[in-house]
């Protein structure tokens, strides 16, 4: 767990034990000091579960609570203020309500506050100057574009930075598949681990632990989805179900796979291109070769030459979510047309030609 989470812990422990002790001091309601102890703990208790229902809200609902908080505490004043002071039965209940009633509410906006801090752009209202905010640069990554490492390259590249945060859950995640007893599996998940360490030393990148959990949402990717929309977070994945899953709720995400694609050099219709004919193809006569960064190449007229270096011709070419195929044709003609020519050349400039009288 990370220091953030211990300190929270600390903070939550320290505030039940001064309600706790407050309520011991005044005994509030006639109450024994035990009695009085308990329903401090009880006040803190509930505190903690208030603050962490109010932590998942938007800044809209927060903005919208305050105010009703802020009516609700003017009206609950003036019921105070008109209430008869002996209905209490004792000047220690009186300072009891006191006391403790600002502190639940401080204590629940602090937190609040603390959590939702990079939300409010102060700048806007010319108090600090941001050229951006947090929100903008803070992403959450998924088990599976850690297991698949490239998020490391490009964060070494210099083309990611900003804040990155990993959630307890997929650590958690990763661990099971690194202590699963299939040899691939565990490789995978070392990996993943291996490359959330690579990313922690980037020095442009600021990695977070979230402890932040939704007990009653079972499936990692759901949890992230939620993790997303309470933090406003994009989430950077290469899972196809969970790009759609997560465009479908609302949330913003950044799949790898999209920008490797984007990324692929742009072949068009009637260019001529060199590929080494790996394997047969699905359909008669048909040829499968592969680019460099893996984009697949269908080659009619190829399957005799599996194994060879051929020239080709650009047919079309297929643009899908999963990827870009190439579709081109191997013309026998003009490849023979070149090799003779290669040959011809070959055989003029070998030596001295003809000989003299």
């Amino acid at each position: 767990m990370g220091r953030s989470f211990w300190d929270t812990f600390l903070i939550r422990v320290g505030f039940i034990a001064l309600v706790a002790g407050i309520s011991a001091l005044l005994r509030p309601f006639g109450l024994s000091t035990l009695a009085a102890t308990l329903t401090g703990v009880c006040a803190g208790l509930g505190a903690n579960f208030l603050e962490l229902r109010v932590r998942r809200a938007r800044l809209a609902a927060l903005l919208a609570g305050s105010i009703g908080a802020l009516l609700g505490g003017i009206l609950g004043l003036t019921f105070f203020a008109l209430l008869n002071a002996g209905a209490f039965a004792g000047e220690r209940n009186i300072e009891f309500l006191r006391l403790i009633g600002p502190l639940l509410c401080g204590f629940v906006g602090m937190l609040v506050g603390v959590e939702k801090a990079d939300l409010i752009d102060l700048s806007s209202i010319g108090l600090f100057s941001k050229t951006e905010t947090a929100l903008s640069a803070l992403k959450v990554l998924d088990t599976s574009v850690l297991i698949d490492g490239r998020i490391a390259d490009i964060g070494e590249s210099g083309f990611l930075d900003g804040r990155l945060v990993i959630p307890q859950f997929v650590l958690h995640e990763l661990q099971l598949v690194a202590d699963s007893s299939d040899s691939a599996k565990r490789n995978r998940g070392r990996r993943g681990l291996d490359i959330v360490q690579r990313l922690q030393k980037l020095p442009r990148i600021h990695v977070e632990v979230s402890s932040q959990d939704f007990p009653s949402v079972r499936e990692v990717d759901l949890k992230l989805i939620e993790f997303a929309k309470s933090t406003g977070a994009k989430i950077v994945t290469n899972d196809f179900n969970l790009n759609k899953l997560a465009q479908v709720q609302g949330v913003e995400v950044l799949n790898i796979n999209e920008l490797a694609n984007a990324l692929k050099p742009v072949v068009l219709p009637g260019e001529a291109m060199r590929v080494f004919i790996l394997k047969e193809g699905k359909e008669y006569n048909q040829g499968v070769a592969y680019l460099d960064d893996g984009t697949m190449v269908v080659v009619d007229n190829a399957r005799r030459l599996i194994s060879k270096t051929v020239d080709i011709t650009v047919t079309s070419v297929l643009q899908t979510t999963a990827g870009k195929m190439i579709f081109g044709k191997y013309d026998e003609r003009a490849q023979a047309v070149a090799e003779q020519r290669s040959a011809a050349a070959s055989a003029g400039g070998g030596g001295p030609s003809g000989t003299g009288i």
